[in-house]
């Protein structure tokens, strides 16, 4: 089996992505199970994505829902530990990026983690202001890329 990208369709896939957003974004700060969810993972306007290492597990997870006219906002993205720096995050973001081209959105915004922003900057997006700290100690930066 080869590596790939999909949306989540069957109950197991959905388990799996919501298991990586759960270990990547909320645990290490000791955040509840559940707190990985958002309220519009359902609106028929959010695009999921996941990607899957060759031997089947979810390695990357990622979400975009339209945020503005013509806007969208990438939330969620997480990658595990193991497949960080093989380029999972870039194959993510090209399959939200072509998603939103897809429904005419003109631009993509999200907030960044200060580790994360250097990743960000190499594939287009610009840092327009500090945004928020989250949990009180992880810095995030609004983001954006034209399309």
């Amino acid at each position: 089996m080869t590596a790939s990208l999909d949306t989540p369709r069957t109950p197991a896939d959905w388990a799996a992505y919501y298991q990586l957003r759960y270990q990547v974004l909320r645990q290490p700060w000791q955040q509840p199970p559940g707190s990985e969810r958002a309220a519009d993972d359902d609106a028929p306007t959010t695009t999921h994505v996941l990607w899957r290492a060759p031997d089947g597990a979810v390695a990357g997870v990622a979400r975009l829902h339209p945020s503005g006219p013509g806007q969208g906002q990438v939330r969620y993205m997480a990658v595990s530990p193991a497949w960080q720096g093989h380029h999972v995050g870039r194959q993510l973001l090209d399959y939200l990026e072509a998603a939103a081209r897809q429904q005419g959105l003109t631009e993509i915004v999200l907030h960044a983690r200060q580790s994360a922003v250097g990743f960000y900057e190499r594939l287009g997006y610009a840092v327009v202001e500090p945004s928020h700290t989250l949990f009180g100690t992880v810095p995030h930066f609004l983001m954006r890329k034209a399309l």
